[in-house]
């Protein structure tokens, strides 16, 4: 994956789905209309503040609550590059995963990392560059399989591309 460098929009602990697309919009189907409501009851000014390839820093249990697959669908139309958190809800975790969304694991980074900073990712490494800061954070990276999955833009290009190479075997 290419590297992230974006400007960070940082949020609490406990983000749950419900903030992050609301209810009445998860009868929408097409991800561009889904971003216009990206965190609509968290921060109504969101969509008209964000560039593509800002990065959220949040706090601990990102994506809680129901499992609305609509969720990072909405974060990643939006052109949020990618989620820092210190932890992830499971199903929010593989919702991304299956997506292609980058996600990644760092109390660090959350707990010293500001509103407005700007930040670069090493998807490869896991590393987090604070850019304005110059500091350094470390998150968990992705076992292998994962990272494939990721590559192929999520878990559907994968499996095409699986799938093509067993039938031209």
């Amino acid at each position: 994956m290419e590297t992230l460098r974006g400007r960070v929009w940082k949020y609490g602990a406990n983000i749950n789905t419900d903030v992050i697309i609301p209810g009445r919009y998860c009868h929408l189907t097409d991800p561009q209309e889904l971003a216009k409501y990206c965190m609509a009851d968290l921060d109504t000014e969101f969509v008209d503040k964000i560039k593509p390839g800002d990065i959220i820093v949040a706090g601990p249990n990102f994506g809680c609550g129901s499992s609305r697959e609509v969720a990072p669908v909405s974060i990643k139309a939006s052109g949020i590059g990618a989620v820092v958190a210190p932890s992830f809800a499971r199903i929010f975790y593989r919702n991304a995963i299956n997506i292609g969304f980058p996600i990644f694991e760092s109390s660090d980074a959350y707990d010293e990392i500001n509103e407005g900073d700007e930040v670069e990712i090493d998807p490869d490494s896991g590393t987090i560059t604070d850019l304005t800061t110059g500091k350094q954070y470390q998150a968990k990276g992705f076992p292998e399989f994962l990272q494939q999955i990721m590559a192929r833009g999520g878990l559907r290009g994968y499996a095409e591309e699986v799938l093509a190479s067993r039938t031209q075997a």
